[in-house]
């Protein structure tokens, strides 16, 4: 639908999961970003799905419907506000698409940061799992990353040789 946009809505903490189920029970279409990590015990590993932006959970509805979730859902406690114009931000296709592509074929872990991010070089990824993908790339400790921005929100990044990357125009973006 035409009026369906993205939104990134507050959960309590640790509620991310159980809302998810909710929304999927209302029929509202969300998306929680996860991703699959091994967790070290001092007795055994175990592979655990792990919230990547914690308390926040992305819906894609009408305005209707984001205010029927925030009324209905006591979990959500609100909608990220666009600072410049106060109203609820909404997040671009093109960069949720980017982003969840990111989560589902990346085989490193993808880490999220809200800390401003200078412009560097646009890049695409040519090999791997991640080949088509499209973002900025950064050097972190001497490591290279690709990152992917979500406006109003921050970053996804992820560690990526250098080879398996060639530089774009900024309008291919």
């Amino acid at each position: 639908m035409e009026n369906e946009h993205w939104y990134a809505m507050y959960v309590k903490m640790h509620h991310e999961k159980k809302t998810a189920e909710k929304l999927y029970k209302m029929g509202v279409k969300h998306y929680l970003p996860l991703q699959e990590t091994v967790k070290q015990w001092s007795d055994r590993k175990k592979k655990v799905k792990e919230i990547v932006i914690p308390m926040i959970i992305f819906i894609k509805s009408d305005d209707k419907t984001r205010i029927e979730v925030l009324k209905s859902i006591p979990s959500v406690n609100g909608t990220m506000i666009d600072k410049a114009t106060h109203k609820p931000a909404i997040i671009r296709n093109e960069e949720m698409e980017r982003f969840m592509f990111m989560l589902d074929y990346s085989e490193n872990t993808v880490r999220f940061c809200c800390e401003p991010l200078k412009p560097g070089e646009k890049v695409e990824v040519i090999k791997g799992p991640l080949k088509g993908l499209k973002g900025e790339l950064i050097d972190i400790d001497g490591k290279s990353q690709v990152s992917v921005r979500l406006e109003m929100l921050g970053y996804a990044m992820v560690e990526m040789p250098v080879g398996f990357l060639k530089k774009i125009e900024d309008e291919q973006l």
